[in-house]
């Protein structure tokens, strides 16, 4: 097993105080008790599952998230459901697959008839709070609009402004919702945006985007990241992507430099809202998890944004920490996780009664016992033009399917390739690979019943646009 630990100088730096985790969460294993505990869940949106200098990337520094892994177990093989915002969210928020629940695009509601988490906590007698983006279907909802069983702590909307700004509001919702008296334990959702705006740089057709610039471009002799190794396309690559630039090696660079500073703001944003816990003296019965809707490009693979199954785009950070109690600073290289763990995960902790249809798993039993193989395989998928393609990513292989694209697979070694530079679909040599990864699509298809699940269309996403429209209006 590939577990790893945090290295010594940037634990240290994060605070040794977390040395006494593991056992203090042994005590726990061998009958201790302690009281039901807090659950603070904080996403951003769009980061990199290897943006994080516990990761050792020499280009951020992000000590907040670093803080948060100190105490708990990073997974470095966390695959998000489906790489975009709206259904990636939908299904942390459900343990279930986007397909499932109806939400195959953005700015669509979930099935009403899917349980989400705020009303398992809710019934179980937690206060609950939602703070920030939701996008299901209103980007940031508020009042009548409702996100069923959370209170809404939202004062702010997206339009016109830089993500950093409408974050900062997220933040101060938050941090006064711990700032309350709580009677019971609370289940807090803190869903910030950045580094989202990356998207604002590589569209270019914003009104905020000399806004954006200005902010997060790279002054005259600051030193910028290099071209990635991977920049150019593996062979058999489908004509998936929604952009194409033309930009020269400099701009891909400060490209890559913005996002990072993007990353560092919302670092210090998820800080404050951490500071905010150990203020409220909540920190040590709280459970954390953090992760993200999706990751990004990063002009791996000539690729700016989501909407693809590379590692760049379908990878995310999570992290699951309760200190005192989960391992502290171990980085786990080897068990698969997705999305949809997340639900099962914290209610397991929580000692609560998950919904009774869940696709997730959760991720306790591997995290206090890591020697635990865990899953085979996970999957993600995406929806373009009415039909979907899928992937299935298992220890060592991942496998894509385009069934409306010429070619219509990709297959790659990630312990050879990590960089997913050489295709290998076609090679006989791994036929056998492939088609056993065929039927495990196969199998989860049949599964989780996707083929009775028709595509949400363009139209049910303009109607719930509209709905949305209509309810503000009222206001």
């Amino acid at each position: 097993m590939k577990q790893h630990r945090i290295s010594r100088r940037n634990f240290i730096k994060i605070g040794a105080g977390s040395l006494c985790a593991l056992t203090l969460g042994k005590n726990i294993a061998t009958g201790q008790t302690r009281k039901q505990p807090n659950v603070l869940i904080i996403t951003t949106d769009q980061q990199r599952v290897d943006v994080i200098s516990a990761l050792g990337n020499k280009w951020l520094k992000t000590p907040n998230m670093d803080s948060i892994a100190a105490n708990g177990v990073y997974f470095r093989k966390s695959y998000c459901a489906f790489p975009l915002c709206s259904p990636s969210r939908a299904s942390l928020h459900t343990g279930r697959p986007p397909h499932e629940i109806k939400v195959d695009c953005n700015s669509v509601p979930v099935d009403p008839a899917v349980t989400i988490s705020g009303q398992v906590f809710k019934a179980a007698g937690y206060d609950t709070g939602y703070s920030g983006k939701w996008h299901l279907p209103g980007g940031y909802p508020t009042g009548e609009e409702g996100i069923a069983g959370f209170e809404l702590l939202n004062k702010t909307e997206r339009k016109g402004k830089l993500a950093r700004d409408v974050d900062e509001t997220t933040m101060n919702q938050a941090i006064e919702f711990l700032k309350r008296k709580h009677d019971n334990p609370f289940y807090l959702v803190v869903s910030f945006i950045n580094p989202h705006d990356i998207c604002l740089l590589a569209n270019e057709n914003t009104p905020i985007l000399d806004d954006v610039r200005k902010q997060y471009m790279p002054a005259d002799g600051v030193e910028i990241p290099p071209m990635p190794e991977n920049f150019e396309c593996p062979k058999g690559m489908p004509d998936t992507k929604l952009k194409d630039h033309d930009w020269d090696e400099n701009k891909w660079r400060r490209y890559c430099y913005a996002y990072y500073r993007m990353v560092e703001d919302v670092d210090r944003q998820v800080g404050q809202v951490l500071k905010a816990l150990r203020t409220a003296g909540q920190e040590d019965n709280t459970l954390i998890v953090f992760t993200s809707d999706h990751g990004e490009g990063l002009a791996r693979h000539h690729w700016t944004g989501k909407m693809m199954y590379f590692d760049d785009e379908a990878a995310v950070p999570l992290i699951i920490s309760w200190k005192g109690v989960t391992p502290a600073g171990r980085i786990d290289n080897d068990h698969l996780t997705t999305t949809t763990d997340v639900l099962p995960t914290i209610c397991d902790y929580a000692g609560l009664k998950p919904p009774e249809k869940m696709r997730g798993e959760s991720l306790r039993t591997v995290i206090e016992k890591p020697d635990t193989a865990g899953r085979e395989y996970v999957v993600s998928e995406m929806c373009r033009n009415g039909k979907r393609n899928f992937m299935v990513r298992t220890k060592q292989y991942k496998y894509m399917s385009f069934p409306d694209n010429t070619p219509s697979e990709m297959f790659f070694n990630l312990d050879a390739d990590p960089g997913e530079m050489k295709n290998l679909a076609g090679e006989d040599a791994l036929a056998g690979e492939i088609e056993r990864h065929r039927k495990l699509l196969a199998k989860w298809r049949e599964d989780t019943e996707e083929s009775k699940y028709q595509p949400v269309s363009a139209s049910v996403k303009k109607s719930a646009r509209r709905k949305n429209k209509s309810k503000l209006k009222k206001k």
